[in-house]
């Protein structure tokens, strides 16, 4: 469902005051999107903490949030539609579909991803890459070349980190974490039984455990555990898929904004002068200009 939709899905359950809020924003979105608070308490009859308390319900940090994510919504023009792929397809539907189911899942993910989760995870990786501490990426299959993925853009960082797709290397790594750590595990189904394990240990060894996986699994559980993490990342393709590609694609979009975060937490001044060099011992590797 889109945004709009589960909102109005969930119109019934919110107290009388809420679905006055959730009513003016149903029969004008995009004025919502763009009035200030005081304005849409007083066209609702509502006081301006119950507009916050409204958005907060529906699943988001705040009125902030809630209108940056409504207004990509009902402004970007893309259906949020995922278009199966059939046998008989000829390429160019085959671009169509793959392209716009593509587009669909990032712009879907970019309205319901949790920031404060987001902003969990991107301070302690942030801490444990200040502390010289350990940065470990988990994932099997598709997922182990997430991971590797994640892990060759972390090193550029200059933090302590691998990556490790193998279910015995994941439990003797695991093994050797401790406080401070980070074990980041990535699984599209959330039921691999390797990954789990690995988890599960990392969380007994009092790492921090930050999970990007579908919610609902098995997996997203040990992510609302204290002290761990959950990023949840849903779409509708099936996680039996032989070659699953909006799933990986979020992925990587999860691992991109972690990198990102934490580069940024890091700081320009530290992070410049490294990657500058890389960039010039690089060159020396180019065959041509």
């Amino acid at each position: 469902m889109s945004m709009l939709e589960r909102i109005k899905a969930a119109l019934p359950a919110l107290p009388p005051a809420e679905q006055r809020v959730a009513k003016l924003l149903l029969a004008d979105a995009r004025a919502f999107a763009n009035l200030p608070v005081s304005e849409l308490a007083d066209r609702a009859h509502v006081s301006k903490p119950t507009v916050v308390r409204f958005c907060r319900s529906v699943g988001y940090d705040g009125l902030a949030d809630f209108k940056l994510k409504l207004a990509g919504s009902v402004n970007e023009g893309v259906p949020f539609v995922h278009r199966a792929v059939d046998e008989d397809d000829k390429p160019g539907d085959l671009i169509v579909k793959v392209v716009d189911n593509a587009v669909a899942a990032l712009l879907h993910y970019r309205n319901d991803a949790a920031s404060h989760a987001f902003e969990r995870a991107i301070a302690a990786l942030t801490e444990a890459g200040r502390q010289g501490k350990r940065i470990e990426f988990y994932g099997v299959g598709n997922s182990g070349i997430v991971a590797q993925d994640a892990q060759h853009k972390f090193f550029r960082l200059g933090v302590n980190t691998i990556a490790c797709s193998d279910g015995h290397v994941q439990l003797m790594s695991a093994t050797m974490l401790g406080p401070g750590d980070c074990a980041v595990v990535i699984s599209n189904s959330g039921r691999s039984r390797d990954l789990m394990d690995a988890a599960e240990i990392a969380r007994k060894k009092g790492a921090t455990t930050i999970i990007i996986t579908a919610s609902g699994s098995p997996l997203a559980a040990m992510g609302q555990a204290p002290g761990q993490v959950l990023l949840a990342v849903d779409h509708p393709e099936d996680f039996d898929r032989y070659s699953p590609m909006v799933s990986r694609l979020l992925h990587l979009i999860a691992v991109d904004i972690l990198t990102t975060g934490v580069a940024l937490q890091l700081g320009q001044q530290n992070l410049r002068p490294l990657l500058q060099e890389i960039k010039r011992n690089l060159r020396s590797k180019r065959y041509a200009n």
